[in-house]
């Protein structure tokens, strides 16, 4: 009984969370890297990413549909794959696919200039 009520409390906090805006900490050591990139995409996008290695973290921070979405490392057979929510990227070398689910995969380079 104890738990349902604590889950339905975590679940009412996490509904009054989502109408705010939240910032994410993650601390870094001294071997953390942040490695800014840009990739051009066959559908005319021009995506300036951020990938953060911080421990056993890895992620791609990606401008998508208006926001920075926080994409996670998720096991891979060959190149490094990260998603968030229903979306996927998977580079690997200077190429990488971003795919909504459902639909086909936009192939992106990265260009010359990482800045952001």
């Amino acid at each position: 009984m104890t738990r349902i009520v604590m889950l339905a409390l975590m679940a009412g906090w996490a509904g009054q969370a989502s109408a705010a805006d939240l910032g994410l900490t993650l601390p870094l050591s001294t071997d953390a890297t942040i490695t800014a990139a840009r990739y051009q995409c066959d559908d005319g996008r021009d995506l300036p990413l951020r990938y953060v290695n911080a421990g056993g973290n890895a992620l791609a921070i990606i401008p998508l549909e208006g926001e920075d979405l926080i994409f996670v490392n998720v096991v891979a057979a060959s190149g490094a794959r990260y998603v968030a929510g229903m979306w996927e990227w998977w580079s690997k070398g200077d190429e990488a696919t971003l795919t909504r689910a459902g639909e086909p995969g936009i192939t992106c380079k990265t260009t010359a200039d990482p800045a952001n």
